[in-house]
């Protein structure tokens, strides 16, 4: 074991170098993950999330008893408040099983040569851009800061290419210019996020939900446009777990991914039922009302330029379509972060899916649940991106 702590405190330092690994963590947090020997050996799968909805088929197949006993632990899936925590915590091995940001996942297996391998889609959609109470057009962004969950983010990735269609330009590090049309972007933890556009240090911010209805219940900011109105049923989180693991013991990873498939089906057909149970549960601490309302938001009452697509519904779709993996690693490259970025030349887009992401477990659980219909999905699980910035 010694000899693998040693090699990843070696990889990480000569993946950062002398800068952050664009946010993943500061130096010393990475250097502290890959020194530090927190592996799991409870010969049961630790669960690791963040307390947003994108979470959710993970806690419900908590909540419901869903996982199998002795393969996903009993215990309460360990909650973290920034996706930082959450990728050391993984890194490190003191959990094995988390929801992460499919860019972010994509730097961690190619940035840092990790084993980290999806499973699946964990949602689709769930996702805006919240703004404060007096900004009605983009354009009034230009000057101002807004925050971003994570750099290597699809919230980031589609924000950038929103404001450039406008002729705006996405800054970090430097104060934004109102005349030159400039933006300045932070990332911002999601628990930040709604105190810091109440208080006016950020003019909008962009993250998933529940925290831009929260937004919307206190008053002090409004949805501006749902993500899956640019980018249609785009995936944000993904299902991750160690390559090490599906060597290990196939079955259960298999195990894991019937059970939160299931999970979502459950989600599915009871969107009240899940926010009750995600509160009550105590998974995540915003209040019912703003988990509610994340999961059912009345497409009535926001101005949706796609309302075929469903752009305010955010939906637990569990299959990795490799055209989305493709096209993500090519809006990568456009995208402006704080930090490397050099990894980006290693990648393929047309091999990044076969790499990165093992569909066998989640394929069969697919079948299991019904097929593909029973999900809303094309039969031949394959389809064309269809993303429109406006």
């Amino acid at each position: 074991m010694a000899g693998g702590v040693v090699g990843r405190r070696a990889l990480l330092r000569g993946a950062i170098g002398t800068a952050a690994l664009g946010g993943v963590a500061g130096i010393a947090d990475l250097a502290r993950a890959a020194g530090e020997d927190r592996t799991n050996r409870s010969g049961a799968l630790r669960v690791g999330y963040l307390p947003i909805t994108d979470a959710a088929p993970l806690l419900v197949a908590h909540g419901a008893g869903l996982y199998r006993p002795g393969v996903v632990s009993g215990r309460q899936p360990v909650m973290f408040r920034s996706w930082s925590s959450l990728a050391e915590a993984f890194i490190s091995r003191q959990v094995d099983v988390v929801h992460l940001l499919m860019p972010m996942a994509v730097q961690l297996k190619y940035a840092l040569g990790g084993d980290a391998r999806i499973l699946g889609w964990n949602h689709t959609n769930g996702s805006a851009l919240t703004v404060a109470p007096d900004v009605t057009e983009l354009e009034q962004l230009a000057g101002t800061q807004v925050a971003v969950p994570f750099w290597w983010s699809i919230h980031n990735i589609v924000l950038q290419d929103m404001l450039r269609a406008r002729g705006m330009r996405p800054v970090v590090r430097s104060a934004p210019s109102k005349a030159a049309g400039e933006v300045g972007l932070i990332v911002m933890a999601p628990s930040d996020m709604v105190p810091a556009l109440a208080n006016g240090a950020i003019s909008a911010y962009t993250v998933a939900d529940p925290f831009n209805a929260a937004a919307e219940l206190k008053g002090v900011g409004r949805i501006q446009c749902f993500l899956g109105d640019v980018w249609r049923d785009h995936a944000c989180c993904a299902l991750l777990v160690h390559q090490e693991v599906i060597d290990r013991d196939p079955g259960a990873v298999q195990s894991l991914t019937d059970s939160v498939v299931s999970a979502q089906q459950r989600i599915e057909a009871d969107r009240d039922a899940a926010a009750v149970m995600l509160h009550d549960g105590e998974y995540l601490p915003q209040p019912t009302a703003a988990i509610d309302k994340s999961l059912t938001y009345p497409p009535q009452d926001y101005r949706i330029v796609h309302p075929q697509w469903q752009p305010q519904k955010i939906g637990y779709r569990p299959f990795p379509f490799p055209s989305f993996t493709a096209a993500l690693v090519e809006s990568m490259h456009s995208t402006v972060v704080d930090g490397d970025r050099d990894f980006l030349d290693r990648i393929d887009p047309a091999r990044a899916h076969s790499e990165l992401i093992d569909d066998r477990f989640v394929r069969a659980s697919i079948d299991r649940a019904g097929g593909p219909a029973a999900f809303g999905l094309p039969a031949s699980l394959t389809r064309t991106e269809e993303v429109v910035y406006t």
